[in-house]
């Protein structure tokens, strides 16, 4: 794709404009994505009778963080501070709230600035075409859900062994799911259905998030200028940006590290991973539980550059800190040992890859020393919602959760979580894992070596950032066309 949509194919723009004008739909910027202020208070006011997960053009506009969950309209941002009752760190852990999202996840914005920026220029058309969105899991719940609001066809991809509940949302919204062998680690048998799809069916469209350049676009202005407005509202004097901790999956999220490295040269950017699955730590593979985070190989779209750390986390502390956070004796065993009722109440915000990140970030605090100066960042890619069926699994494979198992939990998850798998980069780690990509996107997936030798340009990663204004400028010519069709 031209990244600065400089091409239009203007008999598809136009039937694309009519199908859009037919079924009442505007498209929001991305600019009125990142700062909701700027969306005309006509289509606030229509909001207001709009559930957040009613499949209505105008849910477009709720791609944000800023949904206010209390009012339907938006806010400054949801966020959720952990104290050091919780951390037994002295820096402030804030995580970014991705459930307020329509779908409960951000993945919902990852794509659709992989869908809208072909809708608009004419590179895809939904009047013959269908969206295809290969993901671990919320990837593609969140294609699906903008394809159903932009009148596009989807399928969605995913492995068999993702949790039930995406499944069951999945089956009444997109047109067509296909479940892939294995688990979240085998992201290589989403790829290979993927080139089963483009041969037989040359209708299917393929978004593939792990190296669509407009997953990590807009995390890098979106959720990274938000980020950034939320460190200078709630930074007191003398405090500054310790860190960004992010989960790398397909390597979108951890883009806004890129951003906030713009306005904090000395901050760490931390990519979390599953020490089951330590594809980043040690080139390593194997199978994990830490569900949405897609392992066995570096995405094409993740500036390793900008990477400094690497923290494996074991998947059975997510799994047993979900159950802690969740499970009546866990809160209570929490709330004894002086944990805020406050936090938690809010602990349930957490899902899997979330509570992976926030071990992460207490990792990055401790081994960097971090002190109350220091605030770290993270997203909260989505809730304990999105697994119900895994807390029935795991009563019935450990049986019920008990007080004695929630203090065990504590001390050995909470109050000893160490930095024991947490690897500094070097320049050559760096570049090491830069090569490494080669093994996937040019051996198997039709990239170029030149190709891959730019993306070890750091400017190539600053130019590709910086289009968010040529995007802007295409999606308001095209709701013009909308508004003539």
């Amino acid at each position: 794709m031209d990244m600065k949509l400089t091409k239009i194919n203007e008999e598809i723009v136009t039937k694309a404009a009519a199908r859009c004008k037919k079924q009442g739909i505007i498209i929001p910027t991305l600019a009125q994505q990142k700062d909701p202020n700027l969306v005309p208070d006509e289509i606030k006011s229509q909001l207001k009778d709009v559930g957040l997960l009613d499949f209505n053009p105008l849910n477009l506009f709720r791609i944000t963080w800023k949904n206010d969950p209390k009012t339907g309209l938006f806010n400054d941002g949801n966020i959720v501070e952990f104290p050091s009752e919780l951390t037994g760190v002295k820096a402030r852990i804030v995580g970014l709230v991705g459930k307020h999202f329509p779908t409960g996840s951000h993945k919902v914005g990852a794509a659709f600035a992989c869908l809208v920026p072909r809708l608009v220029t004419g590179e895809f058309d939904p009047t013959s075409q269908l969206a295809v969105w290969p993901s671990t899991g919320n990837y593609c719940r969140g294609g699906a859900f903008d394809a159903k609001l932009l009148d596009c066809k989807s399928v969605a991809i995913l492995p068999e062994e993702m949790s039930q509940e995406r499944f069951n949302w999945l089956n009444g919204v997109a047109d067509e799911v296909i479940a892939t062998p294995g688990c979240e680690s085998n992201v290589k048998e989403i790829y290979d259905k993927c080139w089963e799809l483009r041969e037989t069916r040359p209708e299917c469209v393929i978004f593939n998030q792990f190296d669509e350049f407009g997953n990590p676009i807009w995390h890098y202005n979106v959720t990274g200028g938000i980020i950034e407005e939320i460190f200078q509202r709630i930074a007191k004097p003398g405090q500054r940006m310790g860190a960004y901790v992010s989960s790398t999956g397909s390597a979108g999220t951890i883009a806004a590290g890129d951003f906030l490295r713009t306005k904090h040269p000395g901050m760490i950017v931390t990519a979390s991973e599953a020490l089951q699955c330590p594809t980043l730590y040690s080139c390593g593979f194997g199978g994990h539980r830490i569900e949405g985070i897609g392992d066995k190989h570096v995405p094409w779209v993740h500036n390793v550059r900008n990477t400094d750390v690497i923290s494996a986390v074991d998947d059975q502390q997510t799994m047993d800190l979900l159950r802690l956070f969740n499970e009546e004796d866990g809160k209570a065993v929490l709330a004894e040992s002086g944990v805020p009722q406050e936090t938690i109440d809010e602990l349930p915000l957490l899902g899997i890859s979330s509570i992976c990140n926030l071990v992460s970030a207490i990792q990055t605090a401790k081994y960097y020393e971090m002190d109350e100066r220091d605030i770290i960042f993270m997203p909260l890619t989505d809730s304990a919602e999105m697994y119900t069926s895994r807390f029935a699994e795991l009563n019935e494979q450990q049986g019920a959760y008990t007080r004695d198992q929630a203090q065990r939990d504590q001390a050995r998850w909470l109050h000893g979580n160490t930095p024991d798998y947490f690897r500094e980069l070097s320049y050559h780690d760096r570049k090491t894992l830069h090569n490494f990509k080669y093994f996937t996107w040019v051996e198997q997936q039709g990239r170029s070596v030149e190709e891959l030798r730019q993306l070890w340009d750091r400017d190539f990663w600053t130019e590709t950032f910086n289009v968010t204004d040529h995007w802007d400028k295409r999606i308001a010519e095209f709701n013009e066309r909308i508004k003539l069709a």
